[in-house]
């Protein structure tokens, strides 16, 4: 089977190496792609979302799988064009995709299939935000479109919601687009994923990623910052009540809906007082979440999305093991706000854990950063101190200038 990955960052290599992995073997393609991508997957020649169908059409492609979300509502929609071509995709297409590409549809999902979620107020301009925001902090501002990770605001206070009204509005920092005034949820944080294939799902190995550039959660939301995943995490009468209360909704509402959707959701959650409720979905895997989880992850990945991507759900061919995983993230200099490209990365050769590179490029045989989040450092243990002792020592080993690196990933909130 002739796979391609789409995407380009740490979460693309870990599924293109989970993927190369499986024991049915499969050649292994990618676009964008990345050097560290391309040490295991071939280049897909492309510059667009249409040569990008020709190239996978050219190259015999037997299954496509969505890692990056933009492809998934870009144009046409990556898999729409691939159903056009008759090539299977293990993602949803555009009207699908929507879940995660306009906060306003998930919330107005969600509120319609009685799934439980925090209360929110969709606004277009700062002036409406002010007044429904009502001087009642903290609360939660989200912009509506796609944003990297980085379109929604905590804000304790008036000044940082001004700030970011002043990101949104004036500086359409995302953008053109409408605001979702949220009421702030209380309680950790946890994300679920799912294999979805029509009106059957499978929930995978839960994580839990952490948003704050600084330790103690302080600082700006980034895209991520490292992650710990293990099915340890999260008790048995939990995850039922999130199976039965968040997930199944969500597959039952998707059906009546009428909208098809086969590949990975991500379930952003709330553990409050009153129950797990939906923060956000995600129309793949979360990043860093991806590069925590795809170490836990046993069998045959390959031929299971394969199967899901034609419509046969065969949940027996993957499983996850019982241990812990831990994902560090070392970002460049500046970020969020910016990222610095150039800088020669020391310390790869030593260490022992797995790396994944989020943005990076090789020059003349050495790596540098090529990004915001430059490596995902993971690894993993039979018990959570195993894995997070493991993960920090071997991300201590490697440097750039400017790194930017947590110390508490796994010890805060677990």
């Amino acid at each position: 089977m002739k796979i391609a990955v789409i995407g380009k960052g740490g979460r693309e290599q870990a599924l293109v190496e989970t993927l190369a992995a499986s024991p049915s073997t499969p050649q292994l393609f990618s676009f964008p792609g990345s050097d560290a991508i391309f040490r295991t997957a071939l280049p897909l020649v492309a510059d667009g979302l249409d040569s990008l169908i020709d190239a996978m059409v050219r190259e015999g492609i037997d299954l496509c799988v969505a890692g990056e979300e933009s492809y998934l509502v870009k144009g046409e929609g990556l898999a729409n064009r691939c159903a056009q071509a008759g090539i299977p995709c293990w993602g949803p297409p555009k009207e699908s995709a929507q879940l995660e590409a306009s906060k306003e549809f998930a919330k107005k999902f969600l509120t319609k299939h009685g799934i439980p979620t925090g209360k929110a107020q969709v606004v277009a301009n700062a002036q409406e935000a002010r007044e429904a925001i009502g001087g009642h902090y903290p609360t939660v501002l989200k912009f509506d479109g796609l944003a990297a990770g980085k379109g929604v605001a905590v804000c304790q206070d008036e000044a940082s919601a001004e700030a970011f009204l002043t990101e949104v509005f004036e500086q359409q920092r995302f953008g053109e687009g409408r605001l979702l005034v949220e009421e702030y949820l209380t309680g950790p944080e946890i994300s679920i994923f799912a294999a979805i294939c029509d009106d059957q799902y499978l929930v995978l190995c839960p994580a839990r990623d952490y948003k704050r550039l600084k330790d103690g959660d302080e600082g700006p939301n980034t895209g991520g910052m490292g992650a710990v995943a293990s099915r340890s995490l999260v008790d048995d009468d939990m995850l039922s009540a999130i199976e039965r209360t968040i997930v199944a909704p969500t597959v039952a509402g998707l059906q009546e809906d009428g909208l098809p959707y086969r590949g990975f959701l991500y379930f952003g959650l709330m553990l409050t007082p009153d129950g797990p409720k939906v923060i956000e979905y995600n129309c793949r895997f979360g990043d860093p979440e991806c590069e925590a989880v795809m170490p836990l992850l046993r069998g045959d990945l390959a031929e299971f999305c394969g199967a899901g991507a034609r419509g046969e759900f065969k949940p027996e061919l993957i499983n996850f093991s019982e241990g812990w995983s831990v994902c560090c993230i070392l970002a460049s200099a500046g970020y969020p706000a910016s990222s610095h490209s150039g800088d020669t990365i020391s310390g790869l050769e030593d260490c022992k854990a797995r790396v994944f590179h989020c943005g990076t490029r090789c020059a003349d045989g050495d790596w540098e950063t090529a990004g915001g989040r430059v490596l995902a450092i993971t690894a993993t243990g039979d018990t959570l101190e195993q894995a997070r002792e493991m993960a920090h020592t071997e991300s201590a080993k490697v440097d750039f200038p400017g790194s930017q690196r947590r110390s508490d990933i796994a010890y805060l909130n677990v």
